[in-house]
């Protein structure tokens, strides 16, 4: 599949931060731009969190790629399964043919890792898109139903403990949520319920929760986590998870059909490329312009790509700020290279980090400059608010923020659809853990 033009094809496979600003920073050059993604919408990850617990409805965090880029006549739009990449014809391979590039951008960034364990793949619940958050959503509430039918404690506890394992900013903010659903709303919705009866974890095998954060915001976020009524387990290794009952290193069980997984993320990475060129984690390798090591136009930004270097050996952490700087970064170098002038390498300018607990409780890491609870989380939402794709969307969260504040009780908990795990594999199907 090919349009012939006379301006150089720029192909983008993937719809978010890192995607999209490639695309934006093209707009109005001699380049013709076509983004490829399976979903036509951008998903503002950061809130997915309050998509999973009913805060926010899934439309509200999701915006059309194709009204995001109304106005840009040189940028096309297709939704397409991308099963790989052939970069000796310069081809992708996708679901709606063979697309033909001149220049190639893999922002395809990444998806839960599992390490291995495909036991615990088949139970946990992963959270990195809109349809994951949203079967999680219903599972939260379907096993607050079937609680609420059961006579004993012992026979609810499975469906009212939650197991959060990662304690990084998506396990933090999940389980400072879940707190405040237990703490002001389980018993309103489900008053044959005890909120003292619904317990939230929070697992990590490192010392500290939010590790990237500094030590004081990090014992902060921890604080208000316990003082929510968070059980927070560190120095902690989940060892097995069958559906009913997760086990530890050391001997401690929960039962439980909750367990929620954000203890580590891997890169999608297209078939048809090297493993030469797979650094750790899934990431791709990549110079000090993104450009995918060996290759002349290909390049990886955001989560999958991994620019190793002495000041980053392990490569650039995998959040929103990386993925913008570099996609903006590429997008301009792009031009440099069609016309022949000398490129730019990427610098990380890192803004600070946030990270929201609940109400009024949000962690603020800003340079040098570094503060936690209420004027941090005004200073979270005000970022994510202006972070977030369209006018109406931005209208939408936050009356529903105001709402939830005031009434202390927002959120539509409706099951649209029930949420049904697949049956059981067989046991000669599970795989060992690997380390």
């Amino acid at each position: 599949m090919s349009e012939k033009s006379k301006f150089p094809q720029v192909v983008i496979i993937g719809g978010g931060f890192a995607g999209l600003e490639v695309a934006k920073q093209l707009a109005d050059k001699p380049v013709e731009v076509l983004m490829l993604d399976k979903h036509n919408y951008h998903t503002f990850q950061p809130l997915l969190y309050q998509v999973a617990t009913g805060s926010l409805e899934c439309e509200s965090i999701a915006f059309s790629l194709r009204k995001n880029f109304a106005g840009q006549k040189n940028f096309r739009f297709r939704i397409a399964e991308v099963s790989g990449v052939d970069t000796e014809r310069n081809i992708v391979k996708s679901d709606i043919g063979d697309i033909a590039y001149d220049y190639l951008v893999i922002a395809t960034g990444s998806t839960t890792n599992f390490f291995g364990n495909k036991e615990i793949e088949r139970y946990a619940m992963p959270m990195k898109s809109i349809p994951e958050a949203l079967n999680l959503r219903y599972l939260i509430l379907q096993n607050f139903e079937q609680a609420s039918l059961k006579k004993t404690k012992e026979e609810r506890e499975p469906y009212l403990s939650f197991v959060l394992v990662g304690a990084g900013p998506t396990g933090v903010e999940l389980a400072g949520s879940l707190a405040e659903l237990r703490n002001h709303i389980l018993t309103r919705d489900y008053p044959d319920l005890q909120k003292e009866h619904m317990k939230v974890y929070l697992v990590d095998f490192l010392p500290k929760v939010l590790g990237p954060f500094s030590d004081e915001g990090s014992a902060a976020a921890k604080r208000f986590l316990v003082d929510m009524g968070v059980e927070v387990l560190l120095n902690v290794k989940v060892e097995s998870y069958d559906g009913e009952e997760i086990k530890f290193e050391g001997g401690k069980t929960i039962k439980t059909k909750n367990v929620i997984w954000s203890a580590g993320v891997m890169g999608v990475v297209p078939e048809g490329l090297s493993k030469d060129v797979i650094e750790r984690g899934n990431r791709i390798s990549v110079d000090s312009i993104n450009r995918i090591k060996g290759f002349e136009n290909v390049f990886a930004i955001g989560d999958v790509a991994a620019m190793i270097s002495e000041e980053t050996p392990k490569g650039h952490p995998g959040v929103a700020q990386v993925a913008i700087q570099q996609g903006k970064l590429v997008g301009q170098n792009l031009i440099k290279l069609i016309n022949g002038e000398p490129t730019e390498p990427f610098v990380y300018n890192d803004k600070g980090s946030l990270a929201t607990i609940g109400r009024n409780k949000a962690i603020a890491d800003l340079g040098k400059i570094k503060f936690q609870g209420f004027f941090a989380w005004l200073i979270w939402m005000f970022v994510h608010l202006i972070s977030l794709l369209g006018f109406r969307n931005k209208v939408i969260v936050f009356i529903n923020w105001i709402s939830n504040y005031l009434a202390n009780n927002g959120g539509a908990r409706i099951i649209i659809r029930r949420f049904k795990p697949e049956e059981l594999p067989k046991k000669d199907e599970q795989v060992a853990k690997a380390d």
